[in-house]
């Protein structure tokens, strides 16, 4: 129980950062404040939430109880001291407020506001900002580390080369993706196929990721970016855990679910080595060129007439895309068996995909 705290601690961290991110993006009236404080080349330290806490580790300053807006936190940061703010951003309840929290508190910051936000974001649950007059930078902290805000021009840049990156991968996914369904089809699937198509998988939801942070960071304007790298991802999630399952020695949603976990937390060299990937999908002593029999799930589920969760029942019933290929002409009465409507469309479309006529 005590090794699972620190695993939920970091967790909780992670959220709180999201959040603070998001309440600091462009077009929130905290970012306008933000904004301002920088163009006047002016420092502040700012605390928010957890305000019992945070009015316990400090004295003096005035006592406001005030309506919060941009343009009042903005005048307040041209006196000493901090800002503290209630966690809603609702009002400002104090200002020129000193802070002392416990100096034995651990921290790598070397300047004095920027050591005081630390030891405070350690201290309680605030979300502290410490703007440099010197430097002109924002930086968030909680739980005693720090997250610089970027501007809108040095996100948008980041954003441009990983939409580029992204738009890429994404083309080699989908050739990738039909070399393998006319290898499935001609069974001759190799080890280093399905190597090659997860880490493009990997690369692909990485680089999403990525840009999903840098969407939440650009607040108002990163709209268009998250539409572009979601019309980019597509239904990509569904492909990778439909190619897990194929491939893997347990073919259950569950392990396909663990398995993608596993392959995302796997380093870059051991995604690139055919023989690493084969082990974590539940194989051992498999070559490069060893050949690897699917269960089809994916190439049937991106056929037309194959409805969702119908592609599941069609392998159960004849084992293999191999063993549907080998009866589908000698039985196809077996298809409107397990519920396709419509067997010969279906079959003609294996038929065309493997390059037959029907």
């Amino acid at each position: 129980m005590e090794e699972a705290r620190p695993q939920q601690e970091l967790v909780d961290a992670k959220e709180r950062l999201r959040i603070a991110i998001k309440k600091t993006a462009p077009g929130t009236a905290l970012r306008h404040a933000l904004d301002m404080i920088i163009a006047g080349h002016l420092g502040a330290l700012i605390c928010i939430g957890d305000t019992d806490n945070v009015i316990k580790a400090g004295n003096d300053g005035f006592k406001l109880d005030i309506s919060f807006t941009a343009n009042r936190l903005f005048e307040l940061s041209k006196m000493d001291g901090a800002i503290v703010l209630d966690k809603g951003l609702t009002q400002i309840l104090r200002a020129n407020f000193h802070l002392n929290p416990d100096p034995s508190l651990p921290t790598s910051e070397t300047g004095m506001r920027h050591r005081t936000a630390a030891r405070m974001s350690l201290l309680t649950d605030a979300m502290v900002i410490s703007i440099s007059e010197r430097r002109q930078v924002v930086t968030i902290y909680i739980d005693g580390k720090g997250f610089q805000i970027k501007s809108v021009s040095e996100l948008m840049s980041i954003v441009n080369q990983l939409l580029v990156s992204m738009e890429s991968t994404r083309n080699r996914l989908d050739r990738g993706l039909l070399r393998l369904t006319t290898l499935e089809l001609d069974d001759f699937v190799t080890l280093a196929d399905i190597a090659e198509t997860i880490y493009l998988f990997e690369v692909l939801i990485t680089v999403s990721e990525e840009l999903s942070d840098l969407v939440l960071q650009l607040g108002t304007q990163g709209k268009s970016i998250e539409m572009q790298r979601e019309e980019l991802m597509g239904d990509t999630s569904e492909d990778y855990t439909l190619l897990l399952r194929d491939y893997a020695s347990d073919h259950s949603e569950e392990n396909a679910a663990r398995l993608r976990k596993v392959l995302h937390e796997t380093d870059n060299a051991k995604l690139r080595s055919p023989k690493s990937v084969a082990e974590i999908l539940g194989y051992k002593d498999l070559a490069e060129d060893s050949v690897v029999k699917p269960l089809g799930l994916r190439t049937l589920s991106n056929v037309s007439v194959v409805r969702k969760g119908m592609a599941d029942k069609i392998v159960d019933e004849f084992g293999s895309l191999q063993q549907l290929l080998d009866n589908i002409e000698s039985n196809p009465e077996r298809l409107d068996d397990v519920g396709v409507k419509n067997p010969g469309i279906l079959a003609d479309s294996l038929y065309r995909m493997r390059g037959k006529r029907a």
